[in-house]
């Protein structure tokens, strides 16, 4: 059976490959690639990023950088090469022919994470059946030798049936499976819904792009003690906490799963169930890091998953979080290479003006927490 490759038992040397499609998020792309990496502790020792002028059918690229590739990766010593681009079954095992070790995807990477993350039994099982459905057309990723055959026995396809159709017949049934396992555990959290919605107590789910600090925010306004890393991905389970935000006014807040670029499709539809808790609330809390060149394009992901979710016509404050880490001073336009120049920083008064109506706090030293109760409170008012 065809598995996920481990690459956190130790700390496996990578070399990333990006490509530049002369788009103004490719930098960003590239960034968040190595962040992926650092997340699961990898140690990246290049990072090449090329422009693609056009599709090659067998490596996404030309032969030529192909190859050029794969003999850099050699002398590097390279354990694994991960791509920022998504290639077919077929090209990964083109590449990995060429290259004669593991080359996996971003899709493959950031299903890792989800995988090394998930603490409790629906995250796992949302984790699993993403796993599978992501690998199922790639199981002939380790079946170049299809001659093997299993005799054939009663109930199965009869003799002659390969490895790979095994294999492949194993997994389906395993997927099937868990598809009933999450769809009763999306029955119970169903069933938690209805109690809520008895006591008549609305529901604000804080969503935003992974790392914003969503679980931090819950944190500093309900005293909960949600684990809150520097990392992506570090909530994966819909975390409830009852909060008071005004006397006499309680709300359920629901941390959710973070946002990313190219969030894998299994992923989306595994996480359902969790995402259903921003669908079904009753206001959102979308939270920004202020401090993040990426702000609007990380604003721009989370309101089309939002979209993609049904939530766009649900009530939102939009709250810049980590203020804390700007400086009031308009930032300096700062170089990164010849082709893009950013700011590193912007100031709060230039994030009000691209975010109307949003309200600036740090979850870390609790500035602006009583504006955004009171904003919390005053939209809580239908609801009474």
């Amino acid at each position: 059976m065809q598995k996920i490759y481990d690459i956190q038992e130790k700390p496996k040397r990578v070399f990333l490959i990006s490509i530049k499609n002369n788009d103004i998020n490719d930098e960003s792309n590239a960034e968040e690639l190595e962040g992926l990496c650092r997340t699961l502790s990898l140690d990246i020792i290049a990072h090449e990023k090329i422009r693609l002028r056009e599709k090659n059918s067998k490596f996404i690229i030309g032969s030529g950088k192909a190859e050029a590739l794969s003999q850099k990766a050699k002398e590097l010593e390279a354990d694994i090469i991960i791509s920022d681009f998504n290639p077919s079954p077929s090209q990964q095992r083109n590449w990995e022919d060429l290259c004669g070790i593991p080359v996996i995807d971003r899709q493959e990477l950031i299903i890792r994470i989800f995988a090394d993350r998930a603490a409790t039994r629906e995250a796992e099982l949302q984790v699993k059946l993403a796993e599978l459905s992501y690998f199922l057309p790639r199981l002939a990723h380790k079946y170049v030798d299809l001659s093997r055959q299993r005799g054939g026995r009663y109930g199965t396809k009869g003799a002659g049936e390969t490895k790979l159709e095994t294999d492949r017949r194993k997994i389906e049934k395993r997927i099937t499976q868990l598809e009933k396992e999450i769809e009763q555990v999306s029955r119970q959290r169903q069933n938690q819904r209805r109690r809520r919605e008895k006591n008549n107590v609305p529901v604000c789910a804080i969503v935003g792009y992974t790392n914003a600090g969503k679980s931090s925010l819950l944190n500093a306004l309900t005293g909960a003690n949600v684990p809150a890393e520097d990392k992506l991905f570090a909530t994966l389970d819909a975390v409830t906490r009852k909060f008071q935000c005004a006397p006499g006014v309680n709300v359920l807040l629901t941390d959710t799963v973070g946002f990313i670029r190219s969030l894998p499709h299994s992923l989306i539809k595994a996480f359902r169930s969790t995402l259903e808790e921003a669908a079904l609330a009753d206001i959102l809390i979308l939270v920004l890091d202020a401090s993040s060149h990426d702000i609007e394009s990380n604003y721009e992901t989370t309101v089309s998953v939002l979209r993609e979710l049904g939530a766009q016509e649900i009530t939102v404050i939009i709250a810049l979080n980590k203020i804390d880490k700007l400086s009031e001073k308009k930032a300096e336009p700062e170089i990164i290479n010849e082709e893009r120049v950013v700011e590193r920083a912007i100031s709060l008064e230039e994030l009000r003006n691209r975010f109307p109506d949003s309200i600036a706090v740090s979850a870390k030293t609790g500035a602006g927490l009583d504006e955004l109760k009171l904003r919390i409170s005053n939209n809580t008012l239908i609801f009474r």
